[in-house]
């Protein structure tokens, strides 16, 4: 099928806003207000573990049914609608619902941001990358995502801190609920404004439109997917990938229990990883196209294997703070290299553009699993051990899907990437 051609640079720009925008109410403010939220919501750390469990469950099922609609509607008004129904969601959350209403919201939150949003989030981006931007367009998508990410968390803080009007150590249910009403407001209004502006002006010219929706998706057109060796490679690619994404949520924790470092110097730890997670999406996107993404895949995974063996070792014990940002500047070049550039390369897998909501579906449903497992395993290797022999365990498991993506990514590379077909 002839591909569109380059749709303009304002349309990934929008896409990333969006693409951050719309996890915003559900995980950023989590993240970054974590202690806040669990004031507020009165709730412990697993009662706010098991929303988010519904979320995932609802999240699986959406990944798989999702994709289809993603090719049979323009992602454009998908992605807009998916935007605005989570802000509607966002004035439920400003309520402070009871726990059952809460738990409620994070499966509908789970409905609009995958069932309506991961699919064509992830087909409008391949449009853009057009034949040879691929890495580019996935590296940027990726890069600015996180920096998206950092800056609405900064702006959640101002809100906060302005509508705090009394120390936090002392401040009342009621006060802190007060100024944590605004930053859910604030939120939710830009992620609909975000919205307006998707549906406004990320458009495609009437021709190219049509060219990238298919009127009804057949059975024999799903088996025509699964069957591809790209689309089964992926799944493991992906699922081993994204565990590797998930241990680095555990540098912070690391700093603290093994480097011995205070509360803000771990939490400084955690926005290197926050500002490098762009900086090498970037510049691995810029370099990938110069080259084949999929060569570069297999790379990151080759990176993050050994990275995982530097702190597997136990060497990152009694080093200085610069050896310690260095070794897990290894880690993160790997991880955030392959997460930038896995579905870079799925033009080069001969999966067909007009059939890449049904395969990103497929694909999610084995690749994002670790949702359901990586934490639940990550939590018992660190408290069955503790301290640095807990943490060795962690990146030994990390070491062992770093190899199997690796020889996955490998396999990929041989099938792929030692001939064109646009972009690997």
């Amino acid at each position: 099928m002839k591909q569109p051609e380059k749709a303009p640079w304002y349309y990934l720009l929008l896409l990333i806003l969006a693409g951050e925008s719309v996890f915003i109410l559900p995980f950023v403010l989590q993240r970054v207000f974590r202690p806040t939220v669990l004031k507020v919501f009165e709730l412990d750390n697993v009662s706010l573990g098991l929303c988010f469990s519904v979320y995932g469950f609802v999240a699986l099922v959406s990944y798989v049914l999702g994709g289809p609609l993603a090719d049979k509607y323009q992602p454009r008004k998908l992605i807009a609608i998916a935007l605005w129904m989570t802000a509607i969601g966002g004035l439920v959350f400003a309520t402070f619902p009871n726990y059952i209403t809460l738990q409620v919201l994070y499966g509908f939150w789970g409905f609009t941001t995958i069932f309506l949003f991961w699919s064509p989030m992830i087909k409008a981006t391949r449009v853009w990358g057009g034949i040879n931007s691929q890495g580019r367009a996935f590296g940027f998508l990726d890069g600015g995502r996180g920096l998206v990410g950092a800056l609405f968390g900064t702006l959640g803080v101002v809100v906060f801190s302005y509508f705090m009007t009394t120390d936090l150590e002392v401040a009342s249910l009621e006060e802190s609920r007060f100024a944590f009403r605004y930053v859910i407001l604030t939120s939710a209004g830009i992620v609909a404004v975000v919205g307006v502006l998707v549906w406004l002006f990320m458009k495609l010219p009437a021709d190219q439109e049509k060219e990238i929706v298919i009127d009804r998706i057949t059975a024999s057109q799903i088996k025509e997917v699964l069957r591809l060796p790209s689309v089964q490679l992926l799944m493991v690619i992906i699922l081993c990938a994204y565990v590797g994404y998930k241990i680095t949520d555990i540098f912070s924790l690391y700093a603290q229990d093994v480097m011995l470092l205070n509360e803000v110097a771990s939490a400084e730890v955690g926005t290197v990883l926050l500002f490098a997670r762009p900086a090498v999406g970037v510049l691995i996107g810029i370099v990938a196209d110069r080259s084949r993404p999929s060569l570069f895949l297999f790379i990151g995974f080759v990176i993050a294997f050994f990275g995982s063996l530097i702190f597997a070792s136990g060497v990152v014990e009694n080093v200085s703070y610069a050896m310690f940002i260095f070794s897990i500047m290894i880690v993160a070049l790997g991880v955030y290299a392959i997460r930038s550039l896995y579905f870079a390369v799925m033009q080069s897998g001969r999966i067909p553009l007009v059939l890449t909501g049904t395969a990103v579906g497929i694909i999610s449903l084995v690749g994002y699993t670790p949702d359901i497992f990586a934490g639940p395993a990550m939590g018992y290797l660190l408290d069955a051990s503790p301290g640095l022999k807990g943490h060795q365990h962690v990146f030994w498991m990390l070491a062992i899907f770093s190899f199997v993506g690796g020889l996955a990514a490998f396999r990929y590379f041989q099938l792929y990437g030692k001939r064109f077909y646009g972009n690997s």
